[in-house]
């Protein structure tokens, strides 16, 4: 009789689980790049869980006319990581891979979307 109740016990428990809604709308991990900061110094910046499937315009670097693109993305996110040249994910655009993907100081961005 134990045995019953345990076992419909550890399925209504599983059911639960079933039913608890998740974070699947945001890229697990970190997201890392490399902006010119006011004095001129090189300064990392990092978004933590970005959003999926939603485009990201980096703050620091959104006016083309007022700043330098970022460079140097690392990706350690669970997502693939598309970084583009232009705001409002336009222009020409490069993918990193999931957790390892990274780019040079050669790769310039001001946007980014996580699939």
């Amino acid at each position: 009789m134990r045995l019953r109740h345990a076992a419909v016990a550890a399925f209504g428990a599983f059911t639960l689980l079933l039913t608890v809604p998740t974070s699947a709308s945001a890229a697990t991990g970190e997201f890392q790049y490399t902006v010119t900061g006011l004095d001129g110094r090189p300064l990392r910046v990092v978004l933590e869980d970005p959003e999926s499937e939603q485009c990201i315009t980096l703050p620091e670097v959104a006016d083309p006319g007022a700043s330098s693109p970022a460079h140097s993305p690392r990706n350690r996110t669970t997502s693939t990581a598309t970084v583009f040249t232009e705001p409002g994910c336009e222009g020409d655009f490069f993918t990193l891979r999931p957790l390892t993907g990274f780019g040079s100081a050669r790769l310039q961005l001001r946007s980014v979307v996580f699939s």
